[in-house]
């Protein structure tokens, strides 16, 4: 006759856990939650545009302090881009949606990542 598991107790398991699952939580059932989605930072830049390095600068320091990281595209790489914000670069875009442009406002970009997080499920 085979061996029956007996159930683990222990303080994350205190009626009893299969001992085949030691130190499982109650409801565990082998996978992890997915983490929520953070904000989509983007900021639209082009080569040799002083408004673009003040942008970079404002943009990683604001998204520093709130741990969110961010991405940079360039009109230079994309015709697409380039037709859309010619005149308006450097543009920020946070989940898609223009926010900024010519000079980041770094006040109204921080309420508005925070309000972003705040809104995560």
């Amino acid at each position: 006759m085979p061996a029956r598991e007996t159930p683990r107790t222990g303080p994350f398991c205190p009626s009893g856990c299969p001992a085949s699952t030691p130190g499982a939580l109650p409801g565990y059932r082998g996978t992890m939650p997915t983490p929520a989605p953070r904000p989509d930072v983007v900021l639209i830049t082009k080569t040799d545009c002083h408004l673009c390095a003040e942008a970079r600068a404002a943009v990683g320091r604001v998204t520093a302090a709130l741990g969110i990281q961010w991405t940079e595209q360039s009109v230079d790489d994309d015709a697409e881009l380039r037709e859309r914000f010619a005149e308006e670069i450097p543009v920020l875009l946070v989940d898609g949606v223009q926010r900024d442009f010519w000079k980041i406002d770094e006040t109204r970009l921080a309420r508005t990542l925070r309000r972003a997080l705040d809104q995560q499920p």
